[in-house]
């Protein structure tokens, strides 16, 4: 090979890295937001979301004429008057397993026939051509035994107090990425701050146009309202395992 032809090979290389170069900087460019540190802010850059003030959209849901059962109620009684004086004073881990895992474990949204269960730290991610969602999601109830596969009903973040971090977008933020990924268009979830549980409804119209609305705060530390809590869960599991037989969700 001669020096010239040697010489225009490797010119064409060094310029072939730069291209390579390049390209790969364009990807590493492209912003990341982590589901546990997105902000509000950040999340309404990214899409077009507004709330909805009308609590009238939580009626179906909430105000159904289902019935739960007396040691159902007997249960969430004997785990109120256990954990009463300690709800507020627990750090996140304890608030999940000793108070909100029983409530959760009780409602039992894993069937194994139905091919769903719930997953606790899981991640999750949904990525556009200018940016990327994910990051480990705090609980969900998804198709999938061995792996979430389809994300249906998202609780968000076992924080003691607001302070420590906002739960309202990281919910929202993922359960946006779920109707992306899956194609809803509406999905549930709930978010947790200390004794105050919020229920949320999001409703997608178009790519990336949403409309979400906020329930008023139930307080776990009430009897009533922990009835209340415990009867949306049970709700929202049937209309899962139904929507599911229904091969709406499959």
């Amino acid at each position: 090979m001669s020096e010239d032809i040697e010489l225009k090979l490797l010119k064409e290389i060094e310029n072939l890295k730069k291209k390579i170069e390049k390209l790969e900087g364009k990807i590493e460019k492209i912003p990341t937001y982590l589901f546990g540190k997105i902000r509000d802010r950040e999340l309404r850059k990214l899409f077009d979301i507004r709330e909805k003030i009308d609590k009238n959209v939580f009626d179906d849901w909430f105000y159904s004429d289902f019935e739960i059962k007396e040691e159902d109620k007997e249960f969430l009684n004997k785990l109120l008057e256990r954990e009463i004086n300690l709800i507020k004073r627990y750090n996140e881990e304890d608030l999940k397993i000793k108070f909100i895992g029983e409530i959760i474990n009780r409602v039992n949204f894993t069937d194994i026939d139905k091919y769903v269960r719930d997953f606790y730290e899981e991640n999750l991610e949904y990525q556009t051509d200018s940016f990327k969602l994910s990051g480990n999601v705090d609980y969900f109830v998804s198709k999938g035994l061995d792996y979430p596969e389809k994300p249906y009903f998202f609780i968000q973040e076992f924080k003691r107090d607001k302070e420590y971090s906002n739960p309202e977008p990281q919910l929202l933020a993922e359960m946006i990425a779920a109707t992306e990924i899956n194609s809803f268009e509406s999905i549930k979830g709930a978010y947790i701050i200390g004794e105050k549980w919020c229920f949320v409804i999001l409703k997608r119209f178009d790519k990336h146009k949403y409309e979400y609305s906020v329930s008023n705060s139930f307080i776990s530390t009430r009897i009533s309202d922990l009835i209340q809590i415990y009867k949306n869960l049970i709700i929202v599991k049937n209309e899962i395992f139904k929507d599911i037989e229904n091969d709406n969700y499959l």
